[in-house]
């Protein structure tokens, strides 16, 4: 995730001779941004068994109250930080979709595992979605089946990075005629409508998954469901004879 620090223009050699004498010179985007980064509430929700580790995070033995997003919270309007932690299916895609236009400016999302991210191992499944990054804008991806805690830490901190970036003049979320509130999709007859928002992800080109795999990946319906009652109602093959026991 790229992202270019603040930099003061006060000298550091001034700085550091300051605060030896207690005097903090910061800016104000430093001030602003180091309480936002320090004070991120995460919605209280999970979806898979993503969701066992990101407890466990919580948890004495990781605790993520050391840096300060320990508070999860039940309301999306109290909450900062959405973490997509397990499947998504396409059951639950518009609800996600949902609480994240409830959520308050300014939101961050991390996606935790590869089932949130592409599919993971269900990728294939007509039920599953390919990357919840197909309707809502996501800030930091967690590869992993599933990732420890360790690695939802990690993420954080790659997020508090992004945090501190930050301007208050440029941030998305102060502009006049900011759209930040996106469309909820609906069960149509093959899948959801829309199948992916145009404003936050495009499909690919090319096919990588066959070009790795080799043979064409079938998706979709089948066309005719298979004849269950005919299988059934089959002849068994005979059992073939045993052969007679030699004579004593």
């Amino acid at each position: 995730m790229a992202q270019t620090a603040n930099q003061n223009t006060v000298d550091n050699g001034l700085k550091n001779e300051l605060m030896k004498k207690g005097i903090v010179i910061a800016s104000l985007n430093d001030l602003y941004n180091w309480g936002r980064r320090s004070s991120i509430w995460p919605m209280q929700f999970g979806l898979a068994c993503c969701a066992i580790e990101m407890i466990a995070t919580a948890c004495a033995r990781y605790d993520i109250a050391r840096f300060g997003a320990e508070l999860f919270r039940p309301s999306p309007r109290q909450a900062d930080m959405m973490i997509v932690s397990g499947t998504v299916t396409k059951k639950m895609a518009p609800q996600v979709v949902r609480l994240y236009n409830q959520m308050a400016e300014p939101k961050y999302v991390i996606t935790m595992g590869a089932c949130s991210i592409a599919g993971g191992p269900f990728i294939d499944g007509y039920n599953v979605l390919k990357g919840i990054d197909r309707y809502i804008p996501v800030d930091v991806h967690l590869p992993g089946c599933p990732p420890r805690p360790e690695a939802l830490l990690y993420g954080l901190m790659e997020l508090q990075k992004k945090i501190d970036s930050q301007e208050i003049e440029t941030t998305e979320w102060y502009q006049k005629g900011m759209k930040r509130e996106y469309p909820v999709p609906d069960f149509g007859p093959h899948g959801l409508i829309p199948k992916f928002n145009p404003e936050v992800w495009n499909p690919r080109q090319n096919d990588h998954r066959k070009e790795r795999y080799g043979g064409p990946i079938l998706i979709g319906k089948k066309t005719k469901a298979p004849d269950l009652e005919a299988v059934a109602a089959a002849p068994k093959p005979a059992a073939p004879a045993a052969p007679n026991p030699p004579n004593a």
